[in-house]
């Protein structure tokens, strides 16, 4: 598990290394843990994209946390900060996985989607799982072609249609294929028009009356791809497509490429939906389950138990 690791931290390094920096930047003038202390530290939390909401709830963890713990040093208030973060994220714990599953997943184009079905495609395989892929945005020629080429480096099968034909066609196809051919996992991929939402919400209401229909045994879940470089956009865009579709899960792009990272920490407590997955690089295993522990002591730079991160990654 060390090279699970390993590539982990090495796909946060932009973000881990500049969120530490503001953050060091702080206890490094700091001589009393007073007002002006817990101030910077809300500034260079908002500077790395946590966003004010956060911020402010994460200092007033802290100072509770300070005060209860008696902590009067200003060397002791990182790894308290750590902790405080990562307690604040616990709340993105998720139940695992059931299988059968249909796991929708939307999001605007250019946001990494089809990219990510391709990725999780692989990592489900590789987890010995049958997989299906749906070409559901036929829309773009292009998204067909690309998932067509992800399939094929993952290994698993694809269903898909012409340009321009019903998606809900598709999705009915990959419906049957995954009963007939007893898949595990089904990955619908869907078309990113958030620009007319009432045609989005009609023909994601349609799919969703489907996969009802025809395969109500399975589980279901919709998962909203958001890039982290576009930082607080990123949940605006989240709370667009809420109003037009329940989010059961988010699935992060691009960590590697941000020197933002932050928004992680406001994603899943300013929308109320779990973040499950995070990319961190162009590879076909670069899709990582997201672990929020795991993910503030790298996020601080804080000491991480190896051997005991190894034991939870077996389990």
């Amino acid at each position: 598990m060390a090279g699970f690791f390993d590539k982990l931290k090495k796909g946060l390094e932009k973000t881990r290394n500049s969120f530490t920096d503001r953050i060091n930047e702080v206890f490094q003038v700091a001589v009393y843990i007073d007002d002006d202390m817990y101030d910077d530290l809300e500034e260079a939390l908002i500077t790395s994209d946590v966003g004010a909401r956060t911020a402010d709830e994460i200092i007033e963890r802290l100072r509770e946390k300070i005060r209860t713990e008696k902590i009067s040093r200003v060397a002791n208030v990182k790894p308290a900060l750590a902790e405080v973060i990562a307690e604040y994220m616990k709340q993105d714990t998720v139940e695992p996985l059931q299988y059968p599953i249909i796991m929708l997943v939307i999001g605007v184009n250019g946001v990494g989607k089809t990219t990510s079905i391709g990725k999780l495609a692989y990592r489900f395989k590789q987890d010995g799982k049958k997989v299906i892929v749906a070409a559901g945005d036929t829309f773009r020629a292009a998204a067909i072609d690309q998932l067509d080429v992800w399939a094929q480096r993952a290994g698993v099968d694809i269903i898909r249609r012409q340009e321009g034909s019903d998606p809900a066609a598709t999705v009915f196809d990959s419906l049957s294929a995954a009963k007939a051919r007893g898949a595990d996992v089904l990955l619908i991929d869907t078309a990113g028009r958030l620009h007319n939402k009432k045609n989005l919400m009609m023909e994601l209401e349609k799919i969703n009356r489907i996969i009802d229909r025809e395969y109500p045994t399975a589980n279901k879940m919709s998962l909203l791809v958001l890039d982290a470089t576009t930082g607080q956009n990123a949940i605006n865009q989240a709370q667009e497509f809420q109003t037009v579709v329940n989010i059961d899960g988010i699935i992060l792009t691009k960590l590697d490429g941000t020197a933002k990272g932050g928004v992680v920490l406001s994603i899943s407590q300013t929308l109320g939906v779990p973040v499950r997955y995070i990319g961190v690089g162009e590879g076909i295993d670069d899709m990582q389950e997201f672990n929020a522990k795991d993910f503030g002591n790298l996020l601080l730079d804080s000491e991480l138990d190896l051997e005991q991160y190894e034991h939870e990654v077996e389990e």
